[in-house]
């Protein structure tokens, strides 16, 4: 059998669709004809040629060469002669490297295989011992006839990778379009896509609805990890704005901030909706050039179909999280409508969010009047350790996340606190993820929001679109709470300014009283000092002439009664215009620290027998060590005898007389105050206002002149004092006498 035929039928025998064993029995057929120690079989494709066959040369299965450049390859792929090579050529160590072939070999020989002028692959051989001439005329004939069966079985596994491909769409459109979320379809199409381009890395980046973050998923040792990242000042921001696919070969080319470092290769292509970029879907390698043209229009058809589906899944997810935002919204309103005090909003607003998403920690946060931070509301089943954490620090929630957020008002949500530069740790909180948002009313902030859990990865966009939504109902909630307090607080104000003009008007009518009172007095004094003084020497012409006729008329005399009478009711008037004339009398007053309780006891036992038959029970409270006051003892002596006989006065039938001391601080002041208290017949309402007014009585028919109370009260308005009463109609009356204590008293 020719050699030519035995490489036919032994190739031909491997032609089922497994390209590289049916290469590597091309390449035992031409090593069985033509021994040699290594050597393999590349076939060409996007300017690299990747080695499927190798003979003893285990280590470059796979490997990929470059034929462009100035090298030994790129001079073959220009001009595709064989070349026989020996070991004393200049460059022999440098294309050792280039072609992978061992140093140690003594010759090489490299074999292009060509169909027409079109290149399709690269036989390179190499021993220790030279080819004969013969050998290398078997080793040229060998290219020639080889060529044509590599390119059959390239076109075989071509074919069968092709169908392998239009099954995976057909699987796509059957298999992912059955899912029933976001996450499922994700999940679906990287193990479609790992089966069919043999990947080691995918990722899908999902460009939120309102263009603030990006959901990544990334299959990480064979398990779907998704979190989200903010767009601003990702590295992958660009190409979302530019839009075009990218085809990198070698990892000279590659954005590293994008794909992984060890990674070789990537094939990136957009997911397009309406000729909107909603996301972005990349495969990588770590093999060079290991996608080529086909791969990339195949991906673009799997994310054109992609995009419609993940659009859907979002807005299917969306639309139930808008459901459960506003569930929760409106649970929020229930509960905190109509309330006033922040501490109570906040804290129904923590419990809601643990409740409604389980979040392990959930804290709301008020500004207070100086600016700074305060924990309103806290629940979660962290709550606890974190509430004890906070208070062994000085303004924690000004530091971290929450404080970056405070001072720039922008939400943040972070998927691994541990790689965000703001984050603080909390001794005995360990943090995964944390999501911080800000209540913001104009470029004013009113409080924060903030979330955390355990574990990485743990919300999504979803979470965020809620909290803000919660936070622009909790800012209005809080402004109410704030203008209905500031309000409070202004009624509070007028109220008390009312209560306090409302005293000082109180104060001035009173004073107004006792001006009208002393003006009332001093007319009345001018008249009585005339009344007197013209009055005084009748009536002690009466009653002298009275007591002289009476001396002599004789005891038996029948009008001795009647002159007696006249003598009396003479004396009676003297008696009336006396007290007039003392009333009147601008007496110069003595004035000197004096004891209160001796001028009540002195007064007490002038009036004792007095007392004893009237059938009153007397008693006396008189407070110890009681400051003396500035007084004039008579006048005051004449105040106690007043109010003294006008309780007597009050209680015909008997009853209970006390009279009681004590020092009381009245109007910011020290006063001395004696409280006078009967259980007589007490005072009519309308007849309190008139009490103090010469010549006003209820005892008329008893007697009674109207100048007694008068008279007291002049005395105690004299001394800077006062005089009140309290009066129950048929339980008695206390008359209250408040003296000053002056400062620095004896």
């Amino acid at each position: 059998m020719q050699l030519e035929d035995a490489f036919i039928f032994g190739g031909q025998a491997a032609i089922p669709y497994d390209l590289p064993r049916s290469l590597t029995r091309v390449l035992a057929q031409i090593v069985h004809y033509i021994p040699c120690d290594g050597g393999w079989l590349a076939i060409y494709g996007d300017g690299f040629l990747k080695i499927e066959a190798h003979w003893q040369l285990p280590e470059i299965l796979g490997k990929k060469l470059s034929m462009g450049g100035d090298t030994l390859l790129a001079q073959i792929k220009t001009k595709p002669d064989s070349l026989r090579l020996e070991k004393g050529h200049p460059d022999w160590k440098i294309i050792a490297k280039e072609i992978l072939l061992p140093a140690s070999a003594e010759v090489w020989a490299i074999l292009p295989l060509m169909i027409g002028n079109r290149i399709t692959g690269i036989v390179a051989l190499s021993r220790n011992a030279l080819f004969s001439e013969t050998e290398w005329q078997k080793l040229q004939r060998f290219s020639v006839h080889a060529a044509t069966s590599v390119e059959m079985f390239v076109t075989f596994a071509e074919m069968a990778n092709h169908l392998r491909r239009q099954a995976m769409l057909n699987d796509f459109a059957m298999i992912v379009s059955s899912a029933q979320n976001l996450d499922q379809i994700v999940r679906r199409v990287f193990a479609l896509l790992t089966r069919t381009f043999a990947t080691e890395s995918l990722s899908l980046f999902l460009l939120s609805s309102d263009g603030r973050t990006l959901r990544k998923y990334r299959n990480q040792e064979r398990r779907l990890s998704p979190r989200t990242e903010f767009v601003e000042g990702h590295p992958i921001a660009n190409f979302i704005r530019e839009g075009k696919n990218i085809r990198v070969e070698s990892a000279e080319a590659l954005d590293y901030a994008l794909v992984d470092k060890d990674m070789q290769a990537a094939l990136i292509v957009p997911l397009k909706y309406r000729g909107n970029v909603i996301g972005v879907l990349a495969l990588q390698s770590e093999e060079v050039a290991a996608f080529s043209g086909y791969d990339e229009n195949l991906l673009v058809v799997i994310a054109s179909h992609l995009a419609g589906l993940v659009e859907y899944g979002r807005l299917r997810e969306e639309a139930e999280a808008r459901a459960g935002n506003l569930g929760l919204i409106h649970e929020v309103v229930q509960q905190v409508i109509g309330l006033t005090n922040v501490e109570e909003v906040a804290q129904i607003t923590a419990d809601l969010l643990v409740q409604h998403f389980s979040y392990e920690l959930a804290v709301v946060m008020f500004v207070d009047n100086l600016q700074n931070l305060q924990v309103k509301g806290i629940s979660g089943a962290a709550a606890p350790l974190v509430r004890s954490a906070l208070d062994k620090f000085d303004s924690p929630t000004q530091q971290g996340i929450t404080g970056h957020v405070f001072t720039t008002g922008e939400s943040i949500m972070s998927d691994d606190v541990s790689q965000n530069q703001a984050y603080e740790h909390v001794p005995g909180w360990e943090i995964g993820s944390e999501i911080c948002v800000a209540l913001r009313e104009g470029d004013r902030i009113l409080g924060i929001i903030d979330v955390e859990a355990s574990v990485k990865n743990a919300f999504t966009h979803t979470d965020l679109m809620a909290l803000e939504s919660l936070a622009g109902f909790l800012t209005s909630v809080v402004s109410s709470v704030d203008r209905y307090q500031m309000l409070q607080d202004t009624n509070q104000i007028l109220q008390k300014t009312q209560k306090e003009l409302q005293k000082r008007m109180e104060a001035q009518h009173a004073a107004e009283n006792k001006l009208i009172q002393a003006a009332k007095l001093a007319a009345v004094g001018e008249m009585a000092a005339g009344i007197a003084h013209e009055l005084n020497n009748p009536l002690t012409t009466v009653a002298g002439f009275s007591e002289l006729v009476l001396e002599d008329l004789p005891a038996e005399s029948s009008q001795r009664a009647d002159l007696e009478m006249v003598l009396r009711e003479a004396k009676r008037a003297r008696s009336v215009v006396r007290r007039l004339l003392d009333f009147s009398r601008q007496s110069e007053s003595v004035r000197v620290r004096a004891d209160l309780n001796e001028v009540i006891e002195d007064v007490a036992a002038l009036t004792g027998h007095l007392l004893e038959t009237s059938n009153v029970d007397f008693e006396m409270k008189l407070g110890k060590d009681l400051p003396w006051v500035l007084m004039d003892r008579d006048q005051m002596k004449q105040v106690v005898l007043n109010l003294l006989h006008n309780a007597l006065h009050a209680m015909p039938n008997g009853g209970k007389l006390s009279v009681q001391t004590e020092a009381r601080q009245k109007d910011k002041k020290e006063w001395l105050l004696m409280a006078v208290q009967d259980t007589g017949d007490g005072i009519a309402v309308e007849d309190l206002d008139r009490i103090f007014e010469p010549f006003f009585t209820t005892k008329a028919k008893d007697g009674g002149t109207g100048l007694g109370l008068a008279v007291s009260y002049g005395i105690v308005t004299d001394h800077n004092g006062s005089i009140d009463l309290q009066s129950t109609s048929d339980e008695g009356t206390c008359f209250n006498v408040w003296l000053p204590i002056e400062e620095n008293h004896q």
